[in-house]
Order: structure tokens, then C-alpha cells, then sequence
């Protein structure tokens, strides 16, 4: 029968563009006032968060803001950022969440690539805000966000976000996506070069994608989830809009500390959370004075690096459930994951823990996964020893790199989302990673471009070569390692001088944390070995 007929076509009764501010609308319709969003003292219901939402749209409408234009952001975990991922959509524009760790620098190339028209600002960065706002060529209305709990810090902007809220109608009536397509949020991720690369989701993927993780991660309307990750890696996993599809509850956690988990987990009676390895290696190693026991066994998700066995282990016995995942920003956070077999329960300890860490599997709304011949496509036999890349495509894959097409079609060529990370299949179907094709290394959850540090290394006038490793971390999963060869008659230079050189050129996160001196190894066509040097940086 042919879909083309008359009485088959796409009507309004049939079809709805697919936007996850429904599921927003949705939770204030059925549970009004059913708790929503903790941060702090402060409580709001459904009904509130959504008036709340509805409010600031009104309120960016106000500013001029329309369908297609940017706002961005950069904030701790607070209800403004959670707010900010419905309101934005609400009007058909895009949020760039940033991260709150980057220098000034590169918060002014996010902001002027991205062309935002509104930025809402944490006053609790105004160092690192501050100069970049001195950095950008167009103007930009500026908001800012404030923490009740740190009333009188400098302000940034002319406006409150409090104050901006009140002047929006929580009754606005916002236009939403017109189509599916439409672009909903630009994160930027370092990729392998020094200047990052804006991802952008669309609508549908964002949709797709949080009723994938509330179904993988198993979210229910009594499910509480603490915000350990941050909102703006990937838009917390799409957790942002996860949670509310499940009617469940925000607690809102601005800073990472292990003391204030354990005792959210308590007060709030906490049952899921996310986080990179190090969140999870800051529990184990918390003072006993900070731990505490909870009646309810707590899920904690977490990617970035596979979290060491015995870091699984410790979180067990501290009453937690571990789910490890992989993915990246281009594809939404997750588009894997460990899901726990039955058999694993009779395997010893250490066995069960190392197939915990593998990558997985497939997430529902990833369609198809391989590890494969990067340049045959060719899969590789599920042997657990042959070298592939894996690749994924489905609906959970970015739309593309915002006005860098040729970095878009070398990612997606091919019909496939090219990953970069190498690994191997095994019999059970489940991948694992062995190695990085690029040069990333993740500590801490974030990425780091080495070719980003190699470049500051460079401008040392006493170094005349430079290259940026990983080391494996037991606290950050991995740490940044830099091997640097000094200029003929050059002054001798300490690992502390150079690690306050590139503290004094990038964020710190991104820095040194070793440094050796010496002649780096080489090809006979002059290029650097860095496999070798991963090697001497995992002896060292």
C-alpha cells in the first residue's frame, strides 16, 4: 500500500514534532505539586519549575531573543541552568552550555562563535567571565546567576536573573520547535585541536536520548537524582530533561564535595546519580567522618575512563550500584553501556569487576554499533584481541560541528559517527575500549587536547620541543604528561616552572601535572613516537 495516499499524510492529530520541553509541561500537568527541583533551602514544585521556565522565556523574548539565536550560559548546578535547558527551547533558540572550567579565552571564542545575543553568568566565576566579556568584538546582554548561599559576590552584568525572572509571565505561551530538526543546544568539546568544536542537538535527538537514559538507568516518578554531573557535559547526559520525563527529582549540587553528597544522599533520600570515575574515587577516599549509611542502595552511572576494579569494589561496599557507560559529546553523553549479566554473580570479584568496565553495549536508541576496519568498514571478529574502531549512528548522534563542515563530514562519513577510540569486540557482543586514535586525554570527565598543551608548551622560549601524553590516574582517571626538550644553552627549567608556565596559559584542569626532561623519541621521518611515551609515562 503506498504511504502516499491522501488519507495517510502527517496531520496535526498525528503528529507532533518531538522536543523534550514536553516533558516539562507534561510533569506539571499530572504531578503539579509533586517536589521538582532542591537546591539548598530552596524548594520548587512541577508547577513552579514550569512557571519558572515559562517565565524566563517570556523574559529572553523580552531581550530580544527569537527562533535560531544562541543564549548561552556558564553556572554551577543551580536551578538557572536546569531552568535554561526548557526556556531556551521554549522560544526555538539554542543554549550553549559552557563549562564552568575554562579560562577566559576560550569562554570568549564559545561566545563569539556561537554568536550569543544572551549570556547568564554565574557570579560565582566572575574571575574567568570577567576578562573574557573584555575579549568580545559584539555586544551581549549579560545576566547574572546567583547563589543564595553566597549573597555579595561582584557583580558581572547589569541584570539578576531573579529580577528578570519576576518581569516574565509564568503564563507565557512559547511557541516551542516548529520541526523536530531544529537545533536545541551547542556544547562545545576540545576534539583534537586546539580550538573546540561546537557540537549542536536537535530536538529529537535530545528527546530521544533522555528517554533512552531514564529507561537504561532506570528513572521512575520516585526516582531522586542528585546532580553530581555537570549540567553542562553534554546537558548533563541529557539528564536535564531525563529526570523530568520520569517526574522525577532535581537536587541541585554546585560544587563537588564528598561530605555534601553523603549528606544529600541522606537528606534527600538520594537514588541516582552520574559522574566521572574521580566523583565516584573522591567517595571511597572521604573521611570516615563524612561517610554515611543510607537504607536505599544508590545507582551511580559513570564514563570518561573505566573506573579501576577496586574503586567499584570500595562503592559497593559504601552501598552503591555501579553502571558504567561510554560515549561522547557527539552523540548526546552515553551511547553505551555495561548492562549487568546475571552469570557475572559467580564469577570471582576481580572477574566481575573487569567485565563492570568494559564499554557494553549498544543504548536503545543508538540503531546500530560496530568495531570495525576504520578504513574497510570491515568488522572486526568478536575475538577480544583484534584492534577496531568503533563507531556508532542512530538518533543519538549529533547533527553536526556548528560552521565546520569539513570536521561534520569527517566525523560522520560513511553513514557512521567515527569515534576515534580503538577497542576490541567480544563473544558476548560487549566492546572494550584498548586505546585513543585521538590525542584526548580525559581527566577528571574532561577532555584535554594535547596538541592544545603541546602549543603553550611551545611558546616557553626554553623549550624547543614538546609532547602531551596520558598517565594513568587513580584519582582522575587519567593526568595530563608532558615530555619537553630544551633549546641548545637554554636555562634549566624545574617540572614546577613549567607546570606554573602552562597554569598561566590555559585552565588548570588542562595543565601538566608531570614533566619530563630529555630528547623525545622519533621516526626516521622525524615524527613523534608517542606510543613510547605513553609507555615511559605510565613507569614514571
Amino acid at each position: 500500500m503506498s504511504e502516499e495516499r491522501e488519507e495517510l499524510k502527517r496531520r496535526e492529530a498525528n503528529f507532533t514534532p518531538l522536543s523534550p520541553v514536553s516533558f516539562l509541561k507534561r510533569a506539571a500537568a499530572i504531578w503539579p505539586d509533586r517536589l521538582a527541583v532542591v537546591d539548598g533551602e530552596r524548594r520548587f514544585t512541577y508547577r513552579e519549575f514550569h512557571g519558572r521556565c515559562r517565565a524566563l522565556a517570556d523574559a529572553l523574548r523580552q531581550r530580544g531573543v527569537k527562533r535560531g539565536d544562541t543564549v548561552a550560559i556558564l553556572a554551577a548546578n543551580s536551578p538557572a541552568l536546569l531552568e535554561a535547558h526548557y526556556a531556551v527551547p521554549m522560544l526555538g533558540a539554542m543554549l550553549n552550555p559552557i563549562n564552568i572550567r575554562l579560562d577566559p579565552a576560550a569562554i570568549a571564542f564559545c561566545l563569539a562563535h556561537g554568536e550569543a545575543r544572551v549570556f547568564l553568568a554565574d557570579r560565582g566565576f566572575a574571575e574567568t567571565i570577567s576578562p573574557a566579556l573584555e575579549k568580545l568584538e559584539h555586544g551581549i546582554q549579560v545576566i547574572d546567576v546567583t547563589d543564595p548561599e553566597q549573597p555579595g559576590l561582584p557583580a558581572i552584568g547589569a541584570q539578576e536573573y531573579e529580577e528578570v525572572l519576576a518581569g516574565g509571565d509564568s503564563g507565557f505561551e512559547a511557541p516551542g520547535a516548529r520541526d523536530e530538526w531544529e537545533s536545541i543546544c551547542l556544547l562545545y568539546t576540545s576534539g583534537t585541536t586546539g580550538n573546540p568544536k561546537g557540537v549542536v542537538y536537535s530536538h529529537r535527538g535530545a528527546y530521544l536520548s533522555a528517554l533512552s537514559n531514564a529507561l537504561t538507568f532506570g528513572l521512575s516518578h520516585e526516582s531522586i537524582y542528585l546532580w553530581t554531573l555537570p549540567m553542562f557535559h553534554c546537558s548533563g547526559w541529557t539528564f536535564t530533561w531525563a529526570v523530568t520525563a520520569a517526574c522525577g527529582v532535581h537536587v541541585c549540587l554546585r560544587k563537588v564535595e564528598p561530605g555534601r553528597i553523603f549528606a544529600l544522599i541522606g537528606e534527600e533520600n538520594v537514588t541516582h546519580m552520574c559522574g566521572a570515575p574521580i566523583v565516584l574515587n573522591m567517595l571511597v577516599h572521604a573521611p570516615e567522618s563524612e561517610k554515611r549509611t543510607f537504607p536505599q542502595r544508590v545507582k551511580v552511572a559513570t564514563g570518561g575512563a573505566a573506573p579501576p576494579s577496586t574503586v567499584i569494589r570500595e562503592m559497593e561496599r559504601l552501598g552503591f550500584e555501579v553502571l558504567h557507560l561510554y560515549g561522547a559529546t557527539e552523540t548526546y553523553g552515553p551511547s553505551t553501556f555495561c548492562a549487568p549479566q546475571s552469570a557475572w554473580n559467580g564469577l570471582t570479584e576481580e572477574k566481575r569487576h573487569a567485565m563492570m568496565a568494559r564499554q557494553g553495549i549498544p543504548y536503545p536508541m543508538i540503531e546500530d554499533m560496530m568495531i570495525a576496519d576504520p578504513a574497510t568498514l570491515a568488522p572486526v571478529p568478536r575475538d577480544a584481541g583484534t584492534i577496531g574502531e568503533l563507531m556508532v549512528r542512530g538518533n543519538s548522534v549529533m547533527k553536526g560541528y556548528l560552521k565546520n563542515p569539513a570536521a561534520t563530514d569527517d566525523a560522520l562519513r560513511d553513514g557512521w559517527y567515527r569515534s576515534g577510540d580503538l577497542g576490541v569486540w567480544h563473544d558476548d557482543g560487549y566492546f572494550e575500549i584498548k586505546d585513543r586514535s585521538k590525542d584526548i586525554i580525559i581527566t577528571g570527565g574532561e577532555n584535554v587536547s594535547s596538541l592544545e598543551v603541546e602549543e603553550v608548551l611551545y611558546r616557553h622560549p626554553d623549550i624547543m620541543e614538546a609532547a602531551v601524553v596520558a598517565k594513568p590516574d587513580e584519582t582522575w582517571g587519567e593526568a595530563v604528561f608532558a615530555f619537553v626538550d630544551l633549546k641548545p644553552g637554554a636555562k634549566p627549567l624545574s617540572e614546577a616552572e613549567v607546570i606554573a608556565f602552562c597554569r598561566d596559559n590555559l585552565a588548570h584542569f588542562k595543565c601538566p601535572r608531570h614533566v619530563a626532561f630529555g630528547p623525545l623519541p622519533k621516526t626516521s621521518t622525524g615524527k613523534i613516537q608517542k606510543f613510547v611515551l605513553r609507555e615511559r609515562a605510565k613507569e614514571a
